[in-house]
């Protein structure tokens, strides 16, 4: 009964990453065809410092944006905070919490809230022959809030969902819509790899409303509405495997002070073409962190670098990615096991 209890639970992993990785060729390879892209930035200390390849990597509340059933790993419950001054002044605040629904272990709840602002920009005047200031400013701001489910069907095998509602506003401007995510997490049980699949922003398309416009439509009675076209979300295909190569449950070297993690991640976004990412994390006695990561055939992602501390129960991450013709980018997090 176990056998075929278990053998159920791998055809419904294997049914659940077929719904994550079918889609039409001619639909992602589309370029810059989507809207509310800061969705895809990444929003973990740790993630960065590894270049990204978080998709199977992910054990807690920062890993949701890459994978909802990276919560399932959570033991009682878990903060988690983090800040980026990105590239142009932009900088992004995540604030997080998940927790453990059951002694079982088998349910998991997690609330995930992404903050992003421009800084102020001047506004100027609408004229060909005048392009001074108005003495004014604005933000381009951009909000997500997600909710995440995830469930434990067995010791190897963990799923998620995630529903999201997401807001930017550009002065007197606005869009918002709703989406959700799925995804899986799965110990093969060979060799120590494990495989994490997701699919990211399911929605309707968005579409701009407010006093800003200056796009409009007109009636059969002549009136006039102002309106603009809608819009796809960045919806974004995720495949990773990670494995320890060194540490207590490695199945290569085993080390009780030392742990070495390799993780790979393939990445196909609806609007850019397909790219990979590959990071390492190297641990001493689970206390000291360093990481190293780099980007595979993307256009401005280049090489990352990150470091960790555990004090206590608390974890505090620094991470340092470059984008070659773009800034620098800083982040830093917190995690409150």
């Amino acid at each position: 009964m176990n056998k075929f209890k278990e053998n159920i639970n791998i055809l419904i992993f294997v049914l659940f990453s077929s719904v994550i990785v079918c889609d039409d060729g001619d639909i992602i390879s589309k370029v810059a065809t989507s809207g509310a892209n800061w969705l895809k930035l990444e929003t973990d200390a740790r993630a960065v410092g590894m270049g990204g390849a978080y998709t199977a990597m992910g054990s807690g509340i920062s890993g949701v944006p890459y994978n909802p059933a990276s919560i399932a790993f959570v033991d009682k419950q878990e903060g988690f905070l983090s800040h980026t001054n990105y590239v142009a002044g932009i900088s992004y605040s995540v604030l997080g919490y998940s927790q453990n629904l059951n002694q079982s272990g088998t349910d998991y709840f997690g609330v995930h809230l992404f903050s992003l602002d421009s800084g102020p920009m001047d506004v100027t005047i609408d004229d060909a022959n005048n392009q001074s200031g108005t003495g004014e400013t604005f933000k381009f701001t951009g909000i997500c809030v997600r909710g995440t489910y995830a469930r434990r069907l067995t010791d190897r095998l963990r799923i998620g969902v995630t529903g999201k509602y997401i807001r930017e506003q550009i002065y007197t401007t606005f869009m918002h819509t709703y989406a959700f995510d799925i995804g899986s997490n799965f110990n093969t049980g060979l060799y120590g790899f494990v495989f994490g699949m997701s699919i990211s922003n399911i929605g309707p398309e968005g579409k701009y409303q407010g006093e800003g416009l200056t796009d409009y439509s007109v009636d059969d009675e002549g009136n006039y509405e102002l309106s603009t076209e809608p819009f796809p979300l960045p919806m974004i295909l995720r495949l990773g495997v990670t494995n320890e190569l060194i540490g207590p449950d490695s199945e290569v070297m085993q080390s009780d002070d030392h742990k070495l993690l390799l993780a790979v991640d393939a990445i196909n976004p609806i609007d850019y073409t397909l790219y990979g990412t590959l990071g390492m994390e190297y641990s001493w006695n689970e206390t000291a962190f360093l990481r190293f990561g780099t980007h595979l055939a993307h256009d401005t992602a280049s090489f990352t670098a990150g470091a960790g501390i555990k004090i206590g129960s608390i974890y505090v991450d620094y991470a340092y990615a470059n984008y070659s013709v773009l800034n620098d980018t800083h982040q830093f997090g917190f995690r409150f096991a």
